[in-house]
């Protein structure tokens, strides 16, 4: 399995991340892929990719909560890392709505931006997506170009929601603990996006799965994603760990 969507970089993991990485490892995730949040989550990210450089691999973006007037210039800043670094996505970027829609036309611009660097670079995105669909879709329609390809991370929207963005690209959308929630409604997407463009996450530390809701959550949790989902899906738990390990590995060009 292959955790698409992790943050163990973070400080909540401080005092036994290395011990959160051997626990992923016994349970069989092969690899964790750590979204960047801004500016000042680099030297983490990067702390940890140099102390498990076959098991980690990196994206570099600005995340939409962390965009204000002066996206700009972390942007400028953030820019040529990309380059010094190799992120196998630009992530996680995006548009957030559901605490302040304060800065929604530079969390649109912001997100033009970096759509452009993954076109630039030939690697995909990773898109965070609250409360803001249709600005990222009315970003999306305006590009300009042939759009990258990319992840729609945590997505929560509904069948038709996922149709919406299918019209735009041949995207894929990562599921996490939420599916297992006893009031999400994100199991009814499973079916309609389909193991062909399923990615597995964990978005760790934030939304364990049951059983382990209310927790911190860690990497060895996709274990709980993964027999969810098989679960929902009616198929054994080894063609949902080989299908969305192969999505990963396609989509961000892992080498594994």
């Amino acid at each position: 399995m292959i955790d698409s969507h992790s943050h163990i970089y973070c400080e909540d993991f401080d005092s036994d991340r290395d011990l959160v990485i051997a626990r992923a490892q016994e349970v069989g995730v092969r690899h964790i892929v750590l979204p960047n949040e801004n500016l000042e989550s680099i030297e983490r990210v990067l702390s940890l990719k140099n102390a498990y450089p076959s098991y980690i691999s990196i994206a570099l973006g600005l995340h939409p909560e962390d965009v204000d007037g002066d996206y700009e210039r972390q942007l400028t800043a953030m820019r040529p890392l990309l380059d010094e670094h190799r992120p196998v996505a630009v992530g996680e970027i995006g548009i957030d709505l559901y605490w302040d829609a304060t800065w929604r036309q530079q969390q649109m611009a912001a997100l033009d931006t970096q759509l452009h660097w993954c076109k630039e670079l030939n690697i995909p995105f990773i898109m965070h997506c609250r409360n803001a669909l249709d600005e990222i879709l009315w970003v999306l329609d305006n590009f300009g170009e042939p759009l990258p390809q990319g992840v729609f991370h945590s997505f929560t929207g509904t069948p038709q929601e996922v149709e919406q963005v299918r019209k735009r690209g041949d995207f894929y959308f990562g599921v996490n603990g939420i599916v297992t929630f006893k009031k999400s409604n994100v199991k009814d997407i499973l079916p309609v996006v389909g193991l062909d463009r399923l990615l597995l996450e964990t978005d760790s530390p934030y939304l364990a799965p049951v059983p382990n809701r209310g927790k911190r959550n860690e990497s060895a949790n996709i274990a709980h994603i993964a027999r969810f989902v098989s679960q929902e899906l009616g198929v054994d738990l080894e063609d949902v760990s080989q299908a969305t390990d192969r999505n990963a590995i396609t989509l961000f060009k892992l080498a594994l």
